[in-house]
């Protein structure tokens, strides 16, 4: 069964001379619990087709389905919710809220929802992503590394079925890339769900069960 279909998606900015068409025409399939690497030049639609996946982006033209819901049926407080429930996000720039602890950075998804955390799924993600004794601190005493696993960790606190990772590696060294990679295949794999990354490091694609590859705006392998 799939996790993400996408149906002749086109998202264009701009108009006239200035139009931009930074996804022109895609359709593809992801099964669920797959990892699919995107890949690509700057420029090629990479981030704009993760954010419209996402439900961050409204597509120009043409459909996107997650988990069999179509996100252009729902309307703008419903699809947050949607978001929020089932969509985990790892930004290049981790994106943490500098005043909250560690912990704190981890459960913000859920008090947005008004949630409580499942104490033992906590723990889980916690010691599998090496943050223990790391809790109570504040993201700038901790390691660029140290902050990508915090972010991941907040990502996956929600138990969402899919998973969307933007350049999660992009700031790091060949191991430690290498490394923060294995752990989001590794989780994804422990928590049963999809998992959708884009990144510029071919070594890193060889990790995925399928490489999807954009060249402007469209689908070239």
């Amino acid at each position: 069964m799939d996790m993400v279909t996408v149906r002749n998606l086109k998202k264009y900015f701009g108009k006239g001379s200035r139009l931009v068409k930074a996804l022109d025409g895609i359709s593809f399939s992801i099964e669920k619990s797959k990892f699919t690497v995107i890949i690509g030049a700057s420029g090629s639609g990479k981030t704009t087709l993760l954010n419209t996946i996402g439900g961050l982006y409204e597509p120009t033209e043409g459909e996107v389905m997650v988990d069999g819901i179509c996100l252009a049926q729902l309307s703008e407080e419903q699809l947050t919710v949607f978001r929020r429930r089932n969509v985990g996000f790892v930004f290049q720039d981790y994106n943490l809220v500098p005043e909250l602890t560690i912990r704190e950075n981890i459960l913000f998804p859920l008090a947005l929802d008004d949630s409580r955390p499942d104490p033992f799924f906590f723990a889980e993600i916690v010691n599998l992503l090496g943050l223990n004794g790391q809790l109570e601190k504040f993201p700038y005493m901790l390691s660029g590394g140290g902050q990508q696993c915090t972010a991941i960790a907040r990502a996956l606190i929600t138990k969402p079925a899919l998973l969307l990772a933007d350049e999660p590696t992009g700031s790091f060294d060949a191991k430690t890339s290498q490394n923060v990679a294995g752990l989001l295949k590794m989780t994804t794999e422990t928590f049963h769900q999809t998992l959708v990354m884009i990144t510029h490091n071919l070594e890193l694609a060889q990790l995925a069960d399928r490489v999807i590859k954009l060249k402007d705006g469209r689908i070239v392998s």
